[in-house]
């Protein structure tokens, strides 16, 4: 019985997937038909019931490849350059079909006692011709583009070039066109702070928060520079205001507490309600866990600073000279040091108390230290505001 189950969801799974493969015949998707077929003749060509796969490929390759070579006759005749680049990738794809049935030759249909017809064709020549046509105009495009004045071309000449590049390695002089299209196409971003306090900001501050190296925020197409760099033009600032910054007071907070534990302290003998002790099975006396009550008074202290650091951050246009977005910036940093002396026995605090017994008082940080301790904080936050704010729409 279990064996014709096993027979029977098999008989259902195959079945399913032809209809999906037929469906997507169906609807014109030739390849992923195609590419179902070959998947599943891949295990086993010859078996019977593989026979439906071996039909659905004959007629998929047939109708695909028709597609294909029509579509290349329409775009032939247009005679637009524009088209080099479909042309070529409809011809790489007609190859790239045949080599992927080739392995399975010879397919047998069966009941027709003959094998699956492939009509194969050398792709060769119209491969390389429509590839030259291809190189030749993404270089004559891309040089028309980067002699134009806007970034959105060059970025475009870039993209071009690397795939020139890609399908004729070094032709020409594309790789020195490639850096100049990535040197023109990159926005050049400035970045410095302005102190609106009446604070002085720490050195440190300032110099982590310019130096982007450690931000990793550089892209393919924008570059910051927190420190103005001979030859380049800017194209966007990044102002970064200190507007306030408020430090309390040095705080020393003191409380006095009990607390009391039940401890085990060691084993006793357990004794009946008689006084007698209790014997196990073997004869021997039965210990317990001896528990005694604890107390123990703490003394804790708790040394106390804050700092709040608010600040904005501006975007500038500086062709324009106008401000595209401005964003807040704050940042908070609290000093704080817990130790505690006690009297009594210090096994009735917590566990986890015991690291304040083996602390003492510190000096409390400089004004300065507290500012430059918020840098961490303030530049994860200035860094996922680039993140979620380009400079371009």
């Amino acid at each position: 019985m279990r064996k014709h189950y096993f027979i029977f969801a098999f008989l259902i799974l195959t079945s399913c997937g032809v209809k999906q493969t037929q469906n997507l015949l169906s609807s014109g998707n030739y390849d992923e038909a195609i590419n179902k077929s070959v998947s599943n003749l891949r295990s086993n060509k010859d078996k019977k019931g593989n026979q439906d796969y071996v039909y659905l490929l004959e007629e998929a390759f047939a109708k695909a490849k028709e597609r294909d070579l029509n579509s290349i006759n329409l775009l032939e005749k247009e005679k637009n350059p524009a088209n080099f680049e479909k042309i070529y990738s409809t011809y790489i794809a007609l190859n790239e079909r045949q080599e992927k049935i080739k392995p399975l030759l010879p397919l047998k249909l069966l009941n027709e006692g003959r094998n699956a017809i492939f009509p194969f064709e050398n792709y060769n020549d119209p491969i390389v011709e429509s590839k030259n046509n291809l190189s030749k105009y993404l270089y004559a495009n891309s040089k028309s583009l980067l002699a134009t004045s806007d970034k959105m071309n060059f970025r475009k000449a870039f993209d071009d070039l690397s795939y020139l590049n890609q399908i004729t390695p070094n032709y020409k002089n594309v790789l020195d066109l490639l850096k100049d299209a990535q040197y023109k196409g990159t926005d050049f971003v400035s970045v410095y702070t302005k102190n609106e306090t009446n604070m002085i900001i720490p050195v440190r501050l300032q110099n982590d928060l310019l130096d982007f190296n450690t931000y990793g925020l550089d892209s393919k197409w924008t570059e910051f520079h927190g420190s103005k760099q001979k030859g380049i033009t800017y194209d966007y600032e990044m102002i970064i205001s200190f507007r306030e910054i408020l430090i309390s007071p040095e705080q020393i907070k003191e409380k006095e507490f009990i607390k009391e534990k039940q401890i085990i302290d060691g084993k006793k003998k357990l004794l009946d309600v008689n006084g007698k002790e209790v014997l196990d099975n073997a004869g021997k006396v039965v210990m317990v866990d001896n528990l005694r009550n604890v107390t123990v008074r703490i003394f804790e202290s708790r040394q106390l600073k804050s700092c709040q650091v608010q600040a904005k951050v501006d975007y500038i246009d500086l062709k324009t000279g106008k401000l595209i977005q401005s964003f807040p910036l704050a940042s908070e940093f609290i000093f704080e040091n817990i130790y505690a002396t006690y009297k009594g026995d210090r096994r009735a605090s917590d566990d986890n108390y015991y690291s304040y017994f083996d602390k003492r008082a510190v000096p409390f940080p400089t004004n300065e230290q507290m500012v430059y301790d918020t840098g961490e904080d303030l530049k994860n936050k200035l860094k996922n505001i680039i993140l979620r704010n380009s400079f371009r729409n």
